[in-house]
């Protein structure tokens, strides 16, 4: 909608301006006179939250913010009626209002004053620059994963939440899940002696570049296909596609599949060797599994997994639920996964972690805790940008190495290969100006 007038006369873009010079980055935080004898926050201290994308990642996500008490959420911002519609129920019947207001273009969400912060829960195309956009109207951001449909574009984003010293949180919640910080610790601790190799799952990479068959239109209002694609290359509407359908669309996905897993399982592998500010420098795809080889030797294996888990379930894996990793040392190993449970050989080492209950569905209340602590005292978020950064880079890099089909050599302070132009060729990607169609 670049140059199109609003009902104020004053085009979006100006709205985005005013909003961005408005907001400022400064400590706050909620004093103990704003909270009342029952606990309730005062609206004056509360974080205005927006959502720009509600489907059931979002939802699930929102459901765990709707109950802290000093996060309001306002609006939100989805290019699919009924999605934003639903949003809207869910928002309403928590608070027992009609007060969550709705909007087709997030541009009109972000130039809201009263919004702090977003949370970002689109498709993987929009990830990137709809934070960064973010960030430059003011606001805080927590944001799904894959953050960067390329390696590029997570260091586009990084470098903004960098100078614009907005607050980040990348959505790699499980850093702040019990069971995966006690792997780590013990990990960490020595009792399974020099680590050497180390097991994360991914889903089978898959690639592809064909079109669904073109069907009609929807009204712009339903769905604005337009804005659905974003920065994507144009292709022809399909439903399928806006109900999900997108994943391993080259166009639309992160690095053939491999980031919907490899974002939580390889950053876990560079949580554990504290290399959050580097990444392995080389990348060797083999037929079930991509081996990850750090500068101190260290292995990282992206194990393939067929959805759900089937007759290719990576060797390692013992039924401890979704996204398992496993730590190995010359005395003994741990494994973790989504469902909480913990096993640890050899079996002495078993009374050195508790016995988590088993769950399912994987708590995401105490990750938005510290994003939106950290939105109040202004410090780094356990999964911020830089951490984002190097973790998304690495998963990136091993997608290269499997569509290329070879072993690829990389740079971890450039995120480039030193001498595969073909590979760096991969590391951007042409991107579509979705507001000159709007």
């Amino acid at each position: 909608m670049a140059g199109r007038q609003t009902n104020q006369g004053k085009t979006r873009r100006q709205f985005l301006q005013q909003s961005a010079v408005a907001s400022v980055a400064v400590p706050w935080f909620v004093s103990a006179s704003a909270v009342g004898a029952s606990g309730q926050v005062a609206p004056s201290e509360r974080i205005g939250l927006g959502v720009i994308g509600i489907g059931p990642r979002a939802t699930y996500d929102l459901n765990a913010m709707l109950k802290l008490p000093d996060v309001r959420c306002l609006a939100i911002a989805d290019v699919q009626a009924e999605r934003r519609n639903a949003g809207k129920r869910l928002v309403d019947e928590y608070y027992g209002n009609q007060d969550c207001a709705v909007y087709r273009d997030m541009r009109e969400l972000l130039a809201r004053k009263d919004i702090d912060a977003v949370l970002i829960a689109t498709g993987d195309r929009w990830h990137a620059p709809a934070a960064i956009m973010a960030a430059e109207a003011g606001k805080d951001v927590y944001c799904e994963k894959p953050c960067g449909l390329t390696i590029e574009l997570c260091q586009r984003l990084a470098q903004t939440f960098e100078r614009t010293g907005r607050i980040f949180q990348a959505g790699t919640q499980r850093r702040s899940v019990p069971n995966f910080q006690t792997a780590v610790d013990l990990a960490r601790s020595g009792k399974l002696g020099k680590l050497h190799t180390l097991h994360a799952s991914v889903y089978e990479p898959l690639l592809k570049n064909d079109w669904l068959p073109a069907e009609p239109l929807p009204a712009r209002d339903l769905v604005d296909w337009n804005l659905w694609l974003g920065p994507a290359p144009w292709r022809p509407y399909n439903q399928a596609y806006v109900k999900g359908g997108w994943r391993g669309y080259w166009d639309f996905d992160s690095g053939a599949r491999i980031l919907d897993w490899g974002a939580h399982t390889l950053d876990l592998c560079q949580w554990v060797l504290d290399a959050d500010d580097t990444t392995p420098v080389e990348f060797e795809p083999m037929e079930d599994k991509i081996a990850c080889r750090y500068a101190s030797g260290v292995v990282a294996y992206l194990e393939f997994l067929k959805t759900p888990f089937g007759d290719r379930s990576p060797k390692f894996i013992t039924a401890l639920g979704t996204c398992p990793v496993r730590y190995v040392g010359e005395d003994g190993w741990v494994e973790t996964g989504d469902e909480g449970g913990l096993v640890v050989k050899p079996e002495r080492l078993e009374k050195e972690v508790p016995q988590y209950r088993r769950v399912r569905g994987l708590d995401v209340s105490e990750h938005a805790r510290n994003f939106f602590d950290c939105v109040k005292n202004r410090k780094l978020p356990v999964c911020n940008h830089r951490v984002m950064l190097h973790s998304h880079a690495a998963a990136h890099a091993a997608a290269i190495a499997w569509v290329l089909g070879r072993k690829l050599r990389f740079d971890p302070d450039k995120l480039r290969s030193p001498d595969q132009p073909e590979a760096n060729m991969l590391v951007a990607r042409p991107e579509r100006n979705p507001w000159e169609f709007a």
